[in-house]
């Protein structure tokens, strides 16, 4: 009989693994960029996976966050997990008002309306003076934790594992909590949920800005890490790119969205080396291009999944065994 504590033991070594790449070599920003996307991969998850809402303007709040962030943290000198703590409440206010205005519609309706508030944010984040518009919130210091300098990017590492962490728990204690069984049960059936006497709406409400407020902490860690906050945070094609990373990694699943981060991520950093190596290996001058064609290549990537891993990467490995 397989232990209900064999899940957490894989987990357990997984995360030990990360916590290792450092030492072995591995490229600690880089490693650092994939968890906070990761964060907010699993963070989006949590409301269309296991809610069943699809969210076309998350990035308001990994912007909303950012800026919050890197404000607090740069102009008012705020120790840093009280920045990120106040990126953090940022997000979950912009959740809370993104979702009392949402969760009144269902399907697309629901969808256009995150997307059109999302894009509102966007341009009031273009307009705002502390914001530096185009050319974004430069410089934000890391600050210091318990006498360490997260100057130094291995401290820093283990600080942003540390919050990736805490996010990823807090998402497994939901789902998989009494409150997480009826999220389960909105998306399956929202009409059974209600005619069991559930207040469908505010459950809606709760699990919106819990995802926000996740959503938040990723941008604000993000922040720290690269230390500038940026439009890009903020824009439509940023929402694209969650929704991209929790659907290739596998809707649904705790690990999906990680992989999928780990992918894109991966591909948007790393598809200009792979380029120029095919170009050396077969000759064709056509694969020097292949880093400013990153959008065809993630489109490819997804047009793959949704015809032969519709459950995602994770989703069909999870299945197939399953099956076994």
């Amino acid at each position: 009989m397989k232990s209900p504590r064999s899940p957490l033991l894989g987990y357990a070594l997984l995360f030990a693994a990360v916590a290792a790449l450092p030492l072995l070599g591995a490229y600690p920003i880089f490693v650092m960029k994939v968890m906070c996307y990761a964060l907010f991969a699993c963070a989006f998850n949590l409301l269309i996976g296991f809610t069943g809402l699809l969210s076309f303007g998350h990035a308001a709040f990994l912007g909303a966050a950012a800026y919050g962030a890197g404000h607090a943290l740069k102009v008012w000198g705020l120790p840093t997990l009280a920045g990120l703590g106040f990126g953090m409440l940022m997000a979950a206010l912009a959740g809370l008002v993104f979702g009392w205005l949402a969760i009144r519609r269902s399907g697309i309706y629901f969808s256009m309306i995150t997307l059109a508030l999302s894009q509102m944010l966007f341009f009031f984040f273009l307009q705002a003076p502390f914001t530096g518009g185009e050319d974004g919130l430069q410089s934000v210091p890391r600050g210091t934790l318990l006498g360490l300098d997260l100057g130094n990017d291995l401290t820093l590492y283990y600080l942003v594992l540390a919050i990736f962490l805490f996010g990823f728990w807090l998402i497994y204690r939901t789902v998989h909590s009494p409150f997480g069984q009826v999220l389960t049960s909105i998306r399956e059936n929202e009409a059974r949920a209600t005619s069991l006497g559930y207040d469908v709406d505010r459950f809606k409400l709760v699990a919106f800005v819990l995802s926000a407020a996740l959503a938040g902490l990723a941008g604000a860690t993000k922040t720290l890490v690269l230390g500038f906050a940026t439009l890009t945070d903020a824009v439509w094609t940023t929402s694209g790119a969650v929704i991209l990373m929790t659907l290739v990694g596998g809707m649904g699943t705790l690990l999906g969205p990680i992989v999928g981060a780990l992918v894109i991520i991966a591909l948007e950093n790393k598809i200009g080396d792979l380029g120029k190596a095919l170009a050396d290996l077969t000759g064709v001058a056509w694969f020097n291009g292949l880093g400013e064609a990153v959008s065809l290549v993630t489109g490819l990537i997804f047009i793959i999944c949704v015809l032969a891993f519709r459950r995602g990467v994770v989703g069909e490995i999870q299945h197939r065994w399953g099956k076994r």
